[in-house]
């Protein structure tokens, strides 16, 4: 069972299925209802103009043999006394069972001590609320059946009291057949019965149809994107449909991850080729030094196999903590430092370097990334300089900005975004003993996005390159 309701098709056709039914169930109730009320009083109106029609004629003297009474088996007619007993009935009216409608008379009648007064106290009160030759204004309904020629049917009854010129207090029960509202009734229920499953499959049967229409697309996004990962081949993109709905939007976004995730890869596959590519130099040179040296100990260049190794041991640094940044690491939410203690230590570490920063400047973020920042900036600036590098830091509008200055030839505006790729180096520092291995700039910028700022880089006063960090303040 789980399986067979394990599809949207089935749960949207069983969901809709119930529903209708539900809905319907209610409506036919409500109709069922209505059309009987709707009989029912319809019947009572008719029972009424019998028994009034019978009630005024006793009121203006006619005799009860002179009453002109209806056909029993349309109206049954019955004309009690106050003792209940009948005085006059229908034609062919054997038999008439009234006493719901006059358990509801003596039942709104009488009050707690009624049971307690005599026939003459009744009759004196009838007399006293009713005058000769007046017929009351009430009218009391009820149902119950009457027997004429033999056969008993169920009818609806109004009961209404009346006096006659002579002052005899009488009550004229006069039914109105409810066969009519019974077949109308059966009629409506037999026919709701055979409609509503029939209904019911049509509205399964459409939902079916109609969910698996508008979820084909899926199914070829799925297909699609089962064929993309057997193959591996991150350049397929899923089929996007030409409607505007969800399906089309599930379409769009699903390409939009597949490019973002062939992107990545790319990205990372370069990465790990320009790794390989910057591994393998120092690698080579140091072994063949070292052979040199374990052939000809006179020959060993100590001095350069500890600047190839020095080179070796920074450039994996730098690869450790791309594949840190990479991963997703940021520094703890409720970290902070002083950004201008962590520039003026770093400034003093460096002779020649300007310096203009305030007193005490507070942010958010790990302490050693963002020292790892400067020395990037201050690295490529002195790198780059000819003669002057400034630091300047500030606060505004809520942010640190920490701007390195140099004097150097600048950086042109096409490339003025591409430095900060990894392992990119401009023509100029192009030679590994000057440019280093193009991962400086990169790294900056990753750890000041992974600290919610940014970097950027533009033309300086003097000239040349002014990198601009720009980190949130904490107040």
């Amino acid at each position: 069972m789980r399986r067979r309701l394990g599809s949207v098709r089935a749960r949207a056709t069983l969901a809709a299925t119930v529903v209708v039914a539900v809905a319907l169930v209610a409506a036919g109730a409500a109709v069922l209802l209505s059309l009987r009320f709707t009989l029912v009083d319809k019947a009572d109106t008719e029972a009424d103009s019998v028994a009034r029609g019978a009630a005024s004629a006793l009121a203006h003297g006619f005799a009860y043999d002179k009453l002109n009474l209806p056909d029993g088996d349309e109206n049954p007619v019955e004309i009690l006394d106050r003792e209940q007993k009948p005085v006059v009935v229908g034609e062919d009216v054997e038999g008439i069972s009234v006493s719901a409608v006059a358990s509801e008379r003596l039942n709104s009648e009488t009050n707690d001590d009624a049971d307690d007064r005599a026939e003459g106290d009744r009759e004196a009160e009838d007399a006293d609320r009713l005058k000769p030759g007046e017929v009351a204004d009430e009218t009391w309904y009820g149902e119950g059946t009457a027997t004429v020629e033999g056969e008993t049917a169920e009818y609806r009854f109004a009961a209404v009291d009346v006096i006659t010129k002579g002052g005899v207090p009488l009550t004229v029960y006069a039914g109105a057949p409810l066969a009519v509202e019974q077949d109308a009734v059966d009629t409506a229920l037999t026919t709701m019965l055979i409609g509503l499953p029939l209904l019911l499959l049509t509205v399964s049967g459409v939902t079916y149809l109609v969910t698996r229409r508008a979820l084909r697309p899926v199914e070829g996004i799925r297909v699609e994107m089962a064929a993309i990962t057997a193959s591996e081949d991150l350049s397929r993109r899923v089929p996007e449909p030409d409607t505007h709905d969800e399906v089309a939007r599930l379409a769009r976004t699903t390409n939009e991850t597949l490019a973002a995730l062939e992107s990545s890869v790319e990205r990372q596959r370069a990465f790990v080729a320009d790794a390989s590519h910057e591994l393998r130099s120092p690698i080579a040179s140091l072994r063949t030094q070292l052979e040199v040296g374990a052939a000809h100990p006179e020959l060993l260049d100590l001095d350069g196999a500890l600047e190839d190794t020095v080179r070796l041991q920074s450039l994996a640094a730098d690869l450790l903590l791309l594949a840190r940044l990479d991963a997703g690491e940021r520094p703890p939410p409720d970290a902070r430092f002083d950004l201008a203690a962590v520039v003026r230590e770093e400034v003093d570490s460096r002779p020649g370097v300007a310096l203009d920063s305030p007193a005490s400047l507070e942010v958010g973020g790990s302490r050693g990334q963002i020292c790892r920042v400067l020395g990037n900036l201050l690295d490529n600036a002195a790198r780059h300089a000819r003669d002057r590098v400034a630091v300047t830091l500030r606060a505004e509008a809520g942010e640190a900005v920490l701007q390195v200055a140099d004097d150097g030839s600048g950086v042109a505006p096409a490339d003025r975004e591409r430095i900060f790729e990894r392992f990119v180096r401009l023509d100029e520092s192009r030679a590994r003993d000057d440019g280093g291995a193009g991962l400086g700039l990169a790294i900056a910028r990753d750890i000041a996005r992974r600290h919610a700022g940014t970097l950027t880089v533009r033309d300086a006063p003097e000239g040349g390159a002014l990198f601009e960090l720009r980190l949130p303040r904490k107040i």
